[in-house]
């Protein structure tokens, strides 16, 4: 079944645009047109929409994501570069989760410097965090 870029940026929850910039960078196959020159997109189009989508709410970058999905698609990521690529990423995540974890121990004395709810001029938490 074929559907329009309407119907797959709809079901997607993307902007048209945003699918025509994926098939620019090409991380989504290059649709069929029809006669009149409407998009046509398979149904394999949403699972790789949704794919790439879910990758970026976890952290990656489209050039990241256009790595990964290079590896099924055109096989020109060698076995090494996939497992460099991999040891960076989980050092970047590692990092993050540290910053994380700092911000949580923040939040967390900021919560409890503010033992009851005060008007806002009177409040700890804004002091400490305008504070230099």
């Amino acid at each position: 079944m074929q559907i329009r870029i309407g119907e797959l940026a709809e079901k997607c929850s993307v902007n048209k645009e945003t699918i025509r910039y994926y098939e620019r960078l090409g991380l989504i196959l290059k649709p069929d047109r029809t006669e009149n020159g409407y998009r046509m997109y398979s149904e394999q189009t949403i699972d790789r929409l949704s794919f790439i989508k879910r990758m970026q709410e976890l952290g990656f970058t489209l050039y990241e994501i256009d790595k990964l999905l290079g590896v099924v698609d055109r096989d020109e990521t060698k076995c090494r570069d996939m497992y460099d690529f991999t040891i960076l990423k989980i050092e970047d995540i590692q990092c993050k989760i540290e910053d994380l974890k700092r911000i949580e121990r923040i939040l967390v004395d900021l919560k409890e410097r503010c033992p009851e709810n005060k008007d806002i001029y009177e409040c700890p938490i804004i002091e400490t965090l305008m504070k230099k």
